[in-house]
């Protein structure tokens, strides 16, 4: 199973490793170094990465031929078109193409055909596609073409938190300030007058919040504590395709305030409150809401375990190893 080391999905590969009934070898690449087997390469959405996924394929192929996997889960696209002997699953949790479209209201310009191609190429090359969300398996098809199989919906897990803890009157959100789709501007506008602090957790990049007040990237130790005494997790995204954050934040029996984008109301309509990305103000009105009145959503994050998310996962690879044996 392969993993960048630089979000979301490095936790995302290391829950399901942990709850697979299966031996995984987990191969990450990036700039941070993983626990296991390692390249400090650059990933298919970072700057003229071409010669680094030929090098990053050579050692994947090499990689195989030494530990002789059943199947190989590609946590990325563009190694879907290597010439692996085992069958290709590819995951798609989020694409530069539907992030520009999502964030900027528009299309990717040409500057990114080059990434489309090897996106397409290696998606149509692989023996089944996955994502975390229907939107997000909805934007693999119409950005890149016809999905092998279909393409199958298995969301994420996140393991249940730890013994609650008394809730305080606070609003956590994390994530990377300067990143469009976080949209944490817009929450950092809102915290102007809500009567309540608002703890941003994540890379600022040089960006000084307002009226937030910024942590800066934390331990996972100390962001687990911090969920544990939120009221309320705020989380008002212009474009995210599953969000691990809001899970694991949920499962801390925080209450849930979502950006009305419809990923998020795929997996929490019914167990949030939703507001317009674009609205400081709606947004206010809405944390104050959340913490006089909160809303746990920790019954709806019971969905989404690393159980079902790994029961799924195995279902499938039986299915592509049973095609391959008939074959």
């Amino acid at each position: 199973m392969t993993a960048d080391t630089v979000g979301g999905v490095f936790t995302y590969a290391q829950d399901l490793a942990a709850a697979l009934d299966a031996e995984v070898v987990l191969a990450t690449i990036g700039p941070r170094p993983g626990p296991h087997a390692h390249r400090d390469l650059k990933l298919e959405w970072m700057d003229d990465p071409w010669d680094d996924l030929a090098v990053t394929e050579r050692w994947l192929l090499e990689q195989e031929e030494q530990e002789r996997p059943d199947v190989v889960h590609l946590n990325g696209f563009a190694h879907g078109a290597a010439p692996f002997r085992a069958p290709k699953l590819v995951a798609g949790h989020s694409c530069v193409l539907s992030w520009w479209q999502a964030v900027k209201g528009e299309p990717a310009p040409a500057e990114w055909d080059v990434y489309r191609r090897v996106v397409r190429t290696g998606i149509q090359a692989a023996d089944a596609v996955i994502a975390p969300t229907a939107f997000m398996l909805g934007e693999l098809a119409r950005l890149y073409g016809p999905l092998p199989g279909g393409g199958r919906v298995i969301h994420n897990g996140s393991p249940a938190s730890a013994a609650a803890v008394p809730k305080e009157r606070f609003v956590l959100a994390a994530g990377r300030f300067w990143d469009e789709a976080k949209n944490l501007a817009t929450l950092d506008a809102a915290a102007r007058g809500l009567g309540a602090p608002v703890l941003l957790a994540g890379d600022t990049a040089g960006c000084s919040p307002r009226h937030a007040r910024a942590l800066g990237p934390l331990a996972p130790a100390e962001l687990a504590s911090l969920r544990a005494r939120a009221a309320v997790f705020a989380a008002p995204a212009r474009y995210e395709p599953f969000g691990l954050a809001i899970l694991e934040a949920a499962r801390a029996g925080c209450s849930l305030v979502l950006g009305d984008i419809p990923s998020l109301r795929e997996l929490w309509d019914g167990a949030a409150r939703f507001v317009d990305p674009g609205d400081p103000d709606a947004l206010r009105a809405a944390l104050a809401e959340a913490l006089a009145a909160p809303r746990p959503a920790v019954e709806r994050a019971g969905r989404y375990s690393p159980e079902a998310m790994a029961a799924a996962h195995r279902a499938l690879y039986d299915e592509l190893v049973d095609v391959r044996v008939a074959a």
